[in-house]
């Protein structure tokens, strides 16, 4: 690689370096203060009384001990009471409908599928048959994926007051729905795997 000592520390790996070189080497990037509005809107949900909605989002592609983390995170918003909105891919998906199936609140918990069941996996069709709402977009199967995808997230953001992310840095679909959540002036905690 060319160029300086500096360029080179403010440099994100991407997913796949991740996953072969492992998080040791990941630098800090610099820090960015965030806007008073932001400080004040998760003051105002922290002190928010009762259960809100919750979207969660994020890469398929995790180890085995993120996965643990989610569902025990999915877990505990459930038995608390709220309403967690996902949709039904592997890795962060399917983490937070265990969790959320294991806190035994049906009604907590509702899938919204980007295509039809059908268009779906065979792991995932089974994980999905336990769940009680799952809502199908069988006039998205001539979309590719990705567009589903974009459609279905944007669905989710509409009806949650607090997005949870798990993404890399490069993960060009999920940065793009955190901001259009933020844009939404949705409460948006964003974890980066890399």
């Amino acid at each position: 690689m060319f160029g300086s000592d500096e360029e080179v520390a403010t440099q994100i790996p991407t997913q796949a370096q991740s996953l072969v070189e492992g998080s040791g080497a990941v630098l800090v990037s610099e820090y960015k203060p965030v806007a008073d509005v932001d400080y004040l809107q998760e003051l105002l949900a922290i002190q928010q009384q009762g259960p809100r909605a919750i979207g969660f989002f994020g890469t398929r592609n995790m180890g085995f001990m993120h996965q643990e983390l989610i569902e025990i995170l999915s877990y505990a918003l459930v038995i608390t009471k709220n309403h967690i909105f996902t949709s039904g891919a592997s890795g962060t998906n399917a983490a937070v409908i265990r969790g959320a199936l294991r806190a035994e609140r049906p009604e907590l918990l509702t899938v919204i599928l980007p295509q039809s069941l059908k268009k779906q996996p065979p792991e995932s069709q089974e994980l999905l048959s336990k769940v009680k709402n799952v809502i199908e977009k069988p006039h998205n199967d001539h979309l590719p994926l990705i567009e589903a995808s974009r459609l279905c997230n944007m669905d989710i953001i509409s009806q949650v007051q607090q997005v949870i992310c798990f993404a890399f840095h490069d993960s060009r679909l999920l940065m793009e729905t955190c901001q259009e959540a933020k844009n939404m002036r949705k409460i948006v905690t964003l974890f980066y795997l890399d």
